[in-house]
Order: C-alpha cells, then structure tokens, then sequence
C-alpha cells in the first residue's frame, strides 16, 4: 500500500520537554528534598517552583498577554479555519501564549497561503513539512 500523500491523525502532546542546567548544589538540594519526601522525584520539585514563580508574576504576565494580544492556551487552525481566510482575501496572525497547532491536514501551500507570521510563546506543534513552509515567518 502506497503511504504517498497520506495525513496521519495529528494529537497535540500535553507538554512539552525541556532541558535545564543546575549547579551542583542545587541539584543536592533538590535530591534532598525528593529523598525526605516533600515531592515525588526532581521533575516534581521543578515543577512546583515554575508554578510558583509563575503564581508571583501573575499580575504582570496577565497585562502582558492582553497588551501584546496574545491568544492564551491550546488555538487550534483547522484547514477549515485557513480556507474560510483564503476565501476571504484575507492572512492569519498567530499570536499564542500556550500551545498553537496546525491541523495535519493542512497542507504546505495553504500554510504559506494564508499564515502571515507566527508568534508563539510555548509550543507550535504542526507537521515537519507545514513548519519548514513557514520557518520564515515565524518569530
């Protein structure tokens, strides 16, 4: 059977992996802490501090998202979505704080059609072929 062509289903991942470096210390810190169980492993630990540095900042990142007008959480562009904009006349501005997806049956050409730039803070999850299409207008 002939896979030319075919657009396998697209599942948006629930998070994205990231790597850090920590000094020795802190690192020592943190093992403690997960070997006196005050969380479950290192993942744990980092986790909570993101989300609590997250918490204290709350004020600020939410004037941010609404003076840069930035869509927050999960935008999903269908090719339903990019072909009403073709029809139209008109070209999409993605502006996401969170995740921004790009149906897998969007095609390249339409893409290039009907996205004008890109800005994600977080994650732009599409196929490889849609994202080399656009890797000039995304920032």
């Amino acid at each position: 059977m002939d896979n030319m062509g075919k657009i396998e289903e697209f599942r948006p991942k629930d998070s994205e992996k990231i790597t850090i470096n920590l000094g020795f210390i802190d690192l020592g810190h943190i093992d403690l802490l997960v070997q006196e169980g005050f969380y479950s492993n290192r993942t744990d630990f980092i986790r909570a501090a993101i989300r609590n540095q997250l918490d204290r900042q709350n004020d600020a990142v939410k004037q941010s998202v609404a003076r840069r007008q930035l869509d927050l959480g999960m935008r999903q562009y269908s090719r339903k979505d990019l072909e009403a904009a073709q029809r139209a006349g008109e070209t999409i501005h993605i502006q996401v704080l969170g995740l921004a997806v790009i149906a897998a049956d969007v095609s390249p050409e339409l893409a290039r059609k009907t996205i004008a730039s890109i800005h994600v803070l977080g994650a732009l999850q599409a196929r490889p072929e849609v994202k080399a299409a656009l890797s000039d207008r995304i920032r």
